[in-house]
């Protein structure tokens, strides 16, 4: 791969990151917000929130972990 290619490739990589870091705040803020309305083990908004964040984290921890690799290689 040359390397105008993988440069390209890892800006794409830090903008979607960027995106995924912005819904993890929102959805962190939601998560916060159904928090506050009540008993935790029947709030159906904030279990969904959680793991709307559990999901966002991981893909958010994979992205991260692919552009370190195109990093080393540039």
């Amino acid at each position: 791969m040359n390397k105008n290619f993988k440069k390209k490739k890892l800006n794409m990589w830090k903008k979607q990151e960027q995106e995924l870091q912005k819904q993890l705040v929102e959805v962190m803020v939601k998560r916060g917000t159904a928090a506050q309305e009540g008993d935790l083990s029947e709030n159906a908004d904030y279990k969904m929130f959680t793991e709307q964040q559990e999901m966002i984290s991981v893909r958010l921890a994979q992205m991260q972990k692919m552009i370190r690799e195109l990093e080393k290689d540039i």
